[in-house]
């Protein structure tokens, strides 16, 4: 994974329209790049912490607890998907495609 800044960074809007040739376009490809993102880590997420569901209670869930709140801890301090979209976006990682490339189009 690449070295994402944690804050907040000026962009040139240049840099985005180059891909698309439209920064429109580009924030739009961004934004459902980041939705997969998000899905992906939540998912991650989601699948470590249904390791610790239990329903009966015992000594060990203290010990789970902490488990539990380092995972969480863990994912926090990732970047956000937004800035991970906008990085892999930048760096040429993420194919664009647009339905009018793919359908023939046919006058009547």
């Amino acid at each position: 994974m690449a070295i994402v800044p944690a804050s907040i960074v000026t962009r040139n809007m240049a840099d985005f329209a180059k891909q698309t040739g439209n920064v429109y376009k580009s924030v739009s490809v961004i934004s459902k790049r980041a939705n997969q993102i998000s899905v992906k880590l939540k998912e991650e997420l989601n699948s470590k912490l249904a390791e610790f569901a239990t329903t009966v209670d015992n000594l060990e869930e203290v010990f789970e607890n902490r488990e539990q709140i380092e995972i969480s801890k863990y994912y926090e301090r990732l970047p956000k998907p937004t800035n991970l979209a906008v990085e892999e976006f930048l760096e040429g990682k993420v194919y664009v495609r647009t339905p009018d490339d793919e359908t023939e189009q046919t006058s009547f």
